[in-house]
């Protein structure tokens, strides 16, 4: 489902028990300098990162300060981020002139510690061609590497490389838990263009066969997946970027499952396996 961009005025894109995708949330969060905005998601674990801007941030009462770099778009520096805890009461206090942040979260009961994510703990993956028209970057603020500290919680950027191209392709879905193959994980994005008024078409695809559904996505689409396979593309001239929420229904690992007829271009894509790994 595509939610086009709109004033959300600091109130959840997607809130807790979502019937479309209940092991997501999502915010979109913008202060002014010195405007502080307090949250707290019972039965949900969250990712406060920061698309432009830079904030101070406090989790019942431990203090992160100074998190976030970037001041013009997603494009400019690296992201940074402060994990909190399920149910945790936390406060984001705007340190530059303006700040847009990111309230990412998944369903998760237990309540663990809060830490932050610096620029330099992200785990940057970088695969694709433009030859395959695949090029892309993907930076895991919680990642892999946070296995032991994030109960079912992964969330990344991701970026087209260059101008042009596909992304989540070959076609994926997660919709199912039938391990060892594929795994239960809801998903959300939210994106953005450089330039922006560039434009992009997000696929899903029906398991069945049958022909599914596209959506125009524009700069601040949101679109929610909770079934079916996702391949996007970004119109030629323009890049891409888009934040990625992902919630497991029983672990934090994703196990994609590739459409059968397409599957065979994973062996075609450089650094595809790669990318796959980052996500178990």
């Amino acid at each position: 489902m595509h939610i086009p961009p709109f004033d959300n005025a600091n109130r959840a894109i997607i809130d807790t028990d979502d019937r479309r995708v209940p092991l997501n949330y999502f915010n979109i969060v913008k202060l002014e300098s010195g405007q502080a905005f307090d949250y707290r998601v019972p039965g949900y674990e969250t990712c406060v990162v920061p698309a432009t801007g830079t904030v101070d941030v406090v989790v019942e009462g431990v203090e992160f300060a100074g998190i976030g770099n970037r001041t013009v778009d997603v494009w400019d520096g690296e992201p940074e981020g402060v994990y909190v805890p399920s149910g945790a009461r936390a406060t984001i206090v705007a340190m530059s002139e303006t700040a847009e942040v990111f309230i990412a979260g998944a369903r998760f009961s237990k309540t663990l510690e809060p830490f932050a994510v610096r620029q330099d703990e992200i785990d940057l993956v970088q695969y694709g061609s433009d030859d395959t028209k695949t090029h892309r970057k993907i930076k895991h603020i919680l990642g892999t590497k946070y296995h032991d500290k994030v109960g079912r919680l992964l969330v990344s950027e991701l970026f087209t490389v260059g101008q042009g191209g596909w992304s989540g392709f070959p076609p994926h879905k997660h919709d199912t838990d039938r391990q060892p193959d594929e795994t239960r994980h809801d998903e959300t994005y939210n994106f953005r263009f450089r330039p922006a008024h560039g434009f992009g078409m997000q696929l899903v695809q029906r398991e069945d066969g049958r022909v599914g559904d596209a959506y125009h996505i524009v700069d601040g689409s949101t679109i929610i997946l909770d079934k079916g396979y996702h391949p996007c593309v970004v119109a030629p001239g323009y890049e891409m970027y888009y934040f990625t929420i992902l919630g497991g229904l029983f672990q934090r690992s994703l196990v994609q499952y590739f459409q059968p007829d397409h599957a065979w271009q994973i062996e075609t894509i450089p650094g595809i396996k790669d990318m796959i790994a980052k996500f178990k």
